[in-house]
This record gives C-alpha cells, sequence and structure tokens, in this order.
C-alpha cells in the first residue's frame, strides 16, 4: 500500500497486478509505505476501510481519500499465482504448485475445500465496496498500463515508468472448455468487474 497525503491518493496493493514495480517506482515520493507484513502491504479494501480510514479521519483530520488498484483479467491473475508458486523456494511446501498443471491448479481454486497452494482468494472479494460507502474510486485493468500511468502522472504531477520486477517463469496455462465454464460461473464476479472497466470511472 502507499499514501500520497498531500495528493489525497491511496494505492491498494492487489496481489499479481505489477504494485511491486509501482512500488518500486513511486516509494521514493509516497508519504507512507507498507512493505510488510504482506497482510497489511496487500491490505484488502475491507482493511483498508476498518483500520487506515479510521485513521486517516480521526488522527489525521483527513476526511476523504481517492482509493486506487489495478485488476488483471481474472484467468491471467490465476496464472500469475500459479507460476509464482511453482518457484524453487516454495518446493516441497504446502503452498508450491510444483507438478500440478494449471487446469489442476485451477480445479483445485474452485473446489469446496481449496488446499493451500490454490488457496489465493478473488480479486472482487479485494475490492468489494463496503457498506459505509468506501469504494475503490479509481480502479484500472492491468493489461492497460498507459491509462493507469496517465493518471498517476497527472495526479503526482510528474512522469512515472515501471520497470519490469518480480516475473516468474513461463508456464502452460491451457485451461479445459470445461474448467474454464466452471471458473467464469463462480468467479462471475471478478469476470463481470474486469468487463465493467472497459468503461470510464
Amino acid at each position: 500500500m502507499l499514501v500520497f497525503w498531500k495528493e489525497k491518493l491511496v494505492i491498494l496493493a492487489v496481489p499479481k497486478t505489477g504494485t511491486t514495480a509501482l512500488a518500486k517506482a513511486l516509494g521514493s515520493s509516497a508519504d507512507i509505505i507498507i512493505n510488510d507484513p504482506p497482510e497489511l502491504k496487500h491490505a484488502p479494501l475491507y482493511r483498508y476501510n476498518r483500520f487506515f480510514r479510521p485513521m486517516f479521519e480521526k488522527a489525521c483530520k483527513q476526511e476523504h481519500m481517492d482509493v486506487m488498484a489495478i485488476m488483471r483479467e481474472p484467468v491471467s491473475w490465476l496464472g500469475s499465482w500459479y507460476r509464482y508458486r511453482q518457484r524453487d523456494f516454495l518446493d516441497g511446501k504446502p503452498t508450491s504448485t510444483r507438478g500440478i498443471s494449471f487446469d489442476e491448479f485451477v480445479q483445485a481454486y474452485l473446489s469446496d475445500d481449496r488446499p493451500p497452494f490454490a488457496n489465493v482468494g478473488s480479486q472482487a472479494k479485494f475490492l468489494e465496496p463496503r457498506p459505509n460507502g468506501t469504494q475503490v474510486s479509481h480502479l484500472f485493468r492491468y493489461e492497460d498500463p498507459a491509462r493507469m500511468l496517465a493518471f498517476l502522472s497527472e495526479r503526482l504531477g510528474r512522469e512515472i515508468s515501471l520497470d519490469q520486477v518480480n516475473v516468474s517463469s513461463q508456464a502452460d496455462l491451457t485451461l479445459s472448455a470445461e474448467t474454464r465454464t466452471r471458473l467464469q460461473t463462480v468467479l462471475s464476479a471478478d469476470f463481470s468487474l474486469y468487463e465493467s472497466l472497459n468503461d470510464p470511472i
């Protein structure tokens, strides 16, 4: 999570959406940078609403902060988790996807009792608006970085470029038609939210 106080902007770090590169590019000018622990670095909107928003409003007398986030196409997002969990440092651990096909990974993700290697949550749930009206005010597609960078350049008053960091190795991300159909049904909220990003926010 990055906080820019004067610009009244909070950037949530949705996992697997390039936020490590964004933090590297913007960290030197951010007023608050949360890198650890992962539960706070990758705080979803509900956690921001519960802990950070009240702190900003009550302790810091800041009544409104815009919230920005990036969302990745759902199959690509799961593919990024799958590839990341094939890395050597996870080999032999319950979260490793070594020796598991992507189709098997997604089937495990769709099961009622997800094994550790497939327990990665949902982007729609991460970004879900709260009953008190707190919501992501600027949401961008991971696959359309130009739009996101244009917004940040204007908001922060400087040109921004990103380097690729934390890139996983390539892997076969083939899904059977049956698995893809099930995924689109179970993750209907994610697919719908992603498709809505064709429209201006």
